[in-house]
């Protein structure tokens, strides 16, 4: 056997860079040093390393791959092995694009460790670090009495082990499923809690027997007291996600998350078109299992808060590797523009992509339709669209892109706006039919409450029956016009 010694570096700096790495050797087996911790997911095998690793192969060709972040371009290498001795490998990663730079930071607002996971503090630092996150959050959960790793974690801001410039945040997931662990209310992450807001979980979560009750709206309005953060996550899914947005319960909405789920943003569409100016956000779910992140765009320095708040203004774009930026009459994702005093009623629109792999397809999105956009066959790098669009009533705006080839989690390549809001001088014309949707989703909750929901006393199915009813009323009036 001979030895294999890598040292990872920054190409244009010269700094030392923790990153995964896949090492196969002659006879096709995964090498990795003893008690190195690996990746998850449908990844293939990862090791993690904090920017330098030693391990034991045959002799033989060796193949190794390094990847850090969606920033910077993998690595591969090919090495031939002798029979015995070491041979030292100098792995300079070169970065493609900077987005801190421009002032876009990185987040993964999803994330949970199952019961299994036995190094979680090992886990975390390598999560931030390798994946190049400036915020990291992960949150406690209850589903009856699996102790989940991460619930370890206490709630609250956590010191970054590397740097003061990384951020992790423990908050909590409160959730709701009814039998037979069907998606039920719903899920919303809680995040910059200054404590635990109870109950983590309602109904089967808990038990065979706990009611169906509190609302998740509860835990929202207790999060956003203590000042935190509401991010409603799995694509928006669950009977209270209309109710919890349109009561201003909801800071945010994470799309493509988890990995395993369609890439659904419909419901995020009808929400827009029902006029809540609800941000995109992005997680991973279980472990860092997809390189899913949202960027935050900040005018001021970098903190925890500037960055929470730069979200909930809908200054971001999510994606899994391209760069994605839209400008709607030079404005971008978040801001509002007044056309109601305009007599032509149009704005000019930039869309720029960047990415490291093709991008096939790219669209400019109004009211959820597309109304501009291109398609590449090969796949294009990088590119511009412009387009001059007439806007005579109420509308969003936004930019999503779509690519074929896979990165290392063998996931295709996406990436989403958030909106650019218009005001003008009619009425979305989006509006009652995605009203009308609601309407429809609601009165299948109200029968599911009155007829299977389990309550501990007839006030709690009385307040829920209330809840929503208050909720199919407003939508209702949006599907009348």
């Amino acid at each position: 056997m001979a030895t294999l010694t890598g040292t990872i570096h920054d190409a244009a700096t010269g700094s030392r860079l923790a990153a995964k790495v896949s090492v196969q050797g002659s006879h096709g087996a995964f090498l990795a040093p003893a008690d190195s911790l690996e990746t998850v997911g449908t990844t293939n095998p990862f090791f993690y390393c904090d920017g330098a690793f030693t391990l034991e192969g045959p002799r033989g060709q060796v193949d190794v791959r390094v990847e850090r972040g969606t920033e910077y371009a993998p690595l591969h290498v090919t090495v031939d092995l002798p029979a015995h001795g070491t041979v030292n490998l100098e792995l300079p990663l070169q970065r493609w694009i900077s987005l801190p730079k421009q002032g876009l930071y990185p987040g993964n607002t999803h994330i949970h460790y199952r019961e299994f996971e036995t190094r979680p503090e090992e886990r975390l630092r390598f999560d931030s670090t390798v994946e190049d996150l400036t915020v990291t959050i992960v949150s406690v959960l209850q589903r009856q009495e699996l102790e989940y790793a991460t619930n370890r974690f206490p709630v609250g801001r956590m010191e970054h082990p590397t740097s003061p410039d990384h951020v992790l945040d423990v908050g909590e997931e409160s959730r709701h499923n009814s039998l037979p662990w069907e998606i039920g209310y719903g899920h919303v992450m809680l995040v910059r809690l200054q404590e635990e807001v109870a109950p983590l979980s309602r109904g089967v979560l808990v038990d065979e027997s706990a009611p169906d009750y509190p609302p998740l709206i509860d835990a929202c309005a207790a999060a956003q007291e203590q000042g935190g953060v509401t991010i409603w996550c799995h694509n928006g899914k669950g009977m209270e996600a209309p109710i919890a947005a349109g009561l201003g319960r909801l800071d945010a909405l994470n799309l493509f998350d988890p990995y395993w789920a369609d890439p659904e943003y419909d419901l995020w569409y009808h929400l827009l078109n029902c006029g809540f100016r609800l941000p995109v956000s992005t997680g991973s779910d279980w472990f860092v299992c997809s390189a899913n992140r949202v960027y935050v765009q900040l005018e001021e320095d970098f903190s925890y808060d500037t960055w929470l708040n730069g979200l909930k203004s809908g200054a971001t774009f999510i994606t899994n590797g391209p760069a994605l930026t839209l400008r709607v009459a030079g404005q971008p994702p978040g801001s509002v523009l007044d056309l109601r005093a305009s007599r032509r009623k149009q704005v000019n629109t930039f869309v720029r992509w960047q990415s490291l792999r093709p991008v096939q397809r790219i669209e400019l999105i109004c009211n959820g339709e597309v109304v501009a956009g291109e398609e590449h066959s090969e796949g294009l790098r990088e590119g511009v669209i412009r387009a001059r669009l007439t806007v005579p009533n109420d509308s969003w705006i936004a930019a999503r892109c779509w690519g074929r080839q896979r990165d290392s989690y063998g996931h295709a390549q996406w990436a989403h706006t958030s909106p650019v809001y218009i005001e003008a001088s009619g009425p979305n014309p989006a509006t009652r039919e995605s009203a009308g949707y609601f309407v429809n989703e609601i009165e299948r909750a109200l029968e599911w409450i009155a007829t299977k929901g389990r309550f501990d006393h007839d006030d709690q199915r009385q307040r829920m029956l209330e809840i929503f009813g208050a909720g199919r009323e407003q939508y209702a009036r949006l599907a009348r016009g």
